[in-house]
């Protein structure tokens, strides 16, 4: 192997170093991976951030941190997350709820200790002061490193069970299902983990098209800082159902939709899949009382969505639901009622040529009258080969799996317990255009909480979400996450196929 092709594969190891995901690694288009001959490797650092987790001084937050294993990995590794410091107007610092603190102090953080890859740690914190955390990993503990945040709310606006997966820093998110309704209040939170300022834009889109405002473009957010911003502060009139585009100018940075509602209870609304001319929303949840699709194209065109719910027994065509008129420009909200009527479903949408790119999520409700609570579904990505869902417990956990193309066999870990047990894995054979809620394997002498690992091992691409549901006070609290590919390993051409490129130039 000559100095050059060294060089080159040195580089890309480098660049997955660098993002933490297998940004090179693009799937077929069976959903199934990268492309023949290449070598797959462990990533070598991971970089997540969470956002602020509530304002509400009766909220308790738990995080759970989890690394799955991974052929590959040896030596040592580390993981942590530390909370952010945000430079007020004024020269105080505060923290990410806005809060003015003394100048250079911290928030405290959970406390939070990750071991090695396969057993969970947990950390909590109580009130409304939690920061906004930015989290990194490396060496063993870096591959499909995942982290939790899980808050439950007694009473109040946005009250019930909120639930979000730290996620990785980026430069474009979508957001379909915001809203700055009376009853609404939506915050989207930005995290800068890195060490230079990151320029982000807000453009909000709602059923008459863009929301004009000035007041969302060119928002500086200082390195290792967060900044929580009050969707109502960006329109001009309240408006029941918008999407929310974050553009980053420069730099990157972490985002999500904390959404809390004065009668419906909250949840975190993550960001949905890119664009796409097909979607899959999995795990609505059996006992939904009632379901939203909010869906957006910012094409030029006009697009029908074909829509189907893929069932227990296979993908029908709910009544009255077969298709959705999108307009170019504008989000359009479909109410679904209880569609899934008491069965496992995952929404998958579809259009005929010519398709637009389209970005989709849920908002589903739980319980009735004053027993409300929300949780929000975003299209995901397929597991292409393994995703992780932490913060799981003996009771409340359900995992949702569908496979809308073609059947596909997975594997399902339940790793060792936070304070004990020992990990147990089940196979499972996901029909073609079917979603199956699964009743979690749980760890023999199981203590504390688990982590759920999904491995697709054949057949077609697989979608998957976690659900977490609990009862406070006769209301029926639920939180929602979806499963995309954990993208632990990054695709590195093989030495011979290098060579052959650079001899062709």
């Amino acid at each position: 192997m000559n100095r050059t092709t060294l060089s080159l594969i040195a580089g890309v190891a480098a660049l997955a170093t660098v993002t933490g995901f297998a940004a090179l690694d693009a799937p077929d288009a069976a959903g199934t991976g990268s492309a023949v001959g290449d070598t797959r490797l462990p990533v070598e650092r991971t970089t997540l951030v969470c956002p602020a987790p509530s304002n509400s001084d009766i909220a308790d937050t738990s995080y759970t941190s989890f690394t799955p294993v991974t052929q590959g990995t040896a030596g040592a590794g580390t993981a942590e997350l530390q909370p952010v410091t945000e430079q007020s107007a004024n020269g105080t610092d505060k923290d990410a709820s806005g809060k003015d603190g003394d100048a250079g102090k911290k928030a405290d953080a959970p406390e939070l200790k990750p071991g090695q890859p396969g057993t969970p740690a947990t950390g909590d914190i109580s009130g409304g002061d939690g920061p906004a955390l930015i989290g990194t990993a490396d060496g063993r503990l870096a591959p499909g490193w995942t982290v939790q945040e899980t808050t439950e709310v007694a009473a109040g606006t946005g009250r019930g069970l909120l639930g979000v997966d730290c996620t990785a820093p980026d430069t474009d998110f979508w957001f379909p299902g915001a809203s700055t309704a009376a009853d609404r209040t939506d915050y989207v939170h930005l995290t800068n983990p890195d060490d230079s300022a990151a320029v982000v834009d807000i453009d909000l889109y709602g059923k008459d098209g863009a929301v004009k405002s000035t007041l969302g473009e060119g928002i500086t957010v200082p390195p290792h800082a967060a900044e929580p911003v009050l969707l109502s502060t960006l329109a001009d009139a309240p408006q029941d159902d918008l999407t929310v585009h974050v553009s980053v100018r420069s730099g990157r940075v972490g985002a999500a939709v904390q959404a809390l509602d004065d009668k419906l209870g909250g949840d975190w609304l993550a960001a949905a899949a890119d664009p796409a001319d097909t979607l899959v929303l999995p795990g609505i949840p059996k006992d939904a009382t009632s379901v939203r699709l909010i869906a957006f194209t910012s094409a030029d065109a006009d697009t029908d969505l074909k829509v189907k719910l893929a069932s227990p027994s296979g993908l029908i065509t709910p009544a009255g639901h077969d298709t959705v008129h999108v307009k170019g420009g504008m989000t359009t909200a479909v109410d679904l009622g209880d569609i899934t009527r008491g069965e496992a479903g995952s929404l998958v949408l579809t259009q005929d040529s010519p398709s637009v790119p389209v970005v989709a999520a849920l908002r589903v409700i739980r319980g009735k009258g004053d027993k409300q609570e929300t949780a929000f579904i975003p299209a995901t990505g397929p597991v292409t080969t393994r995703a992780t869902a932490a913060d799981n417990s003996a009771k409340g956990s359900t995992l949702s799996l569908t496979a809308p193309t073609a059947t596909a066999q997975v594997k399902v870990t339940a790793s060792a317990g936070s304070e004990g047990g020992t990990a147990v894995s089940k196979t499972y054979t996901i029909q073609r255009g079917t979603t199956q809620d699964i009743t979690p394997p749980v760890p023999a002498g199981l203590k504390g909480t688990y982590a759920l690992t999904v491995q697709r091992l054949s057949g077609g691409p697989v979608y998957g979400a976690r659900t977490l549901t609990s009862t406070e006070d006769g209301v029926a609290g639920v939180t929602t996450q979806t499963l995309p590919d954990d993208r632990g390993t990054v695709a590195v051409p093989q030495a011979d196929e290098d060579v052959s490129v650079l001899q062709k130039q």
